[in-house]
């Protein structure tokens, strides 16, 4: 929950870095959020299901939209790759699949991004 947190805080960080933890927990209580939502919609009745979307579930998903690309760029930025690299997500299904494995790599050492995450000498609050 803290790395989600820390997510949160950084909403609009698109420089520095991320760990692997940092981004899938960020996804995982993401994820987590947008289901409960989106049952709380269907219970209320404000889901549409043509759209996928419904009115709480809709507002969660724009208020995470900086912060889900933020923490994505910083996550390019560890394995030492621009943030530009995001537009991959536009290409349809192999876009998504190259930023996947793009996701799982692991830090490289000290880039031009900052120093490594998980390096001794560093912390969570030297990024903000």
């Amino acid at each position: 929950m803290n790395w989600y947190l820390q997510a949160l805080k950084q909403y609009a960080v698109f420089s520095g870095r991320a760990q692997r933890s940092e981004y899938w927990f960020f996804i995982l209580f993401y994820t987590i959020g947008y289901i409960l939502f989106v049952i709380i919609d269907s219970i209320l009745g404000t889901y549409n299901t043509q759209d996928g979307v419904g009115l709480l579930s809709g507002i969660f998903l724009l208020a995470h939209l900086l912060p889900s690309i933020g923490v994505s760029v910083r996550r390019l930025h560890d394995i030492g790759r621009s943030g530009w690299w995001y537009l991959l997500i536009l290409l349809p299904i192999i876009g998504g699949i190259i930023l996947i494995v793009f996701f799982i790599i692991d830090s490289k050492e000290d880039n031009e991004y900052g120093p490594n995450p998980k390096g001794e000498n560093f912390s969570m609050r030297e990024e903000v």
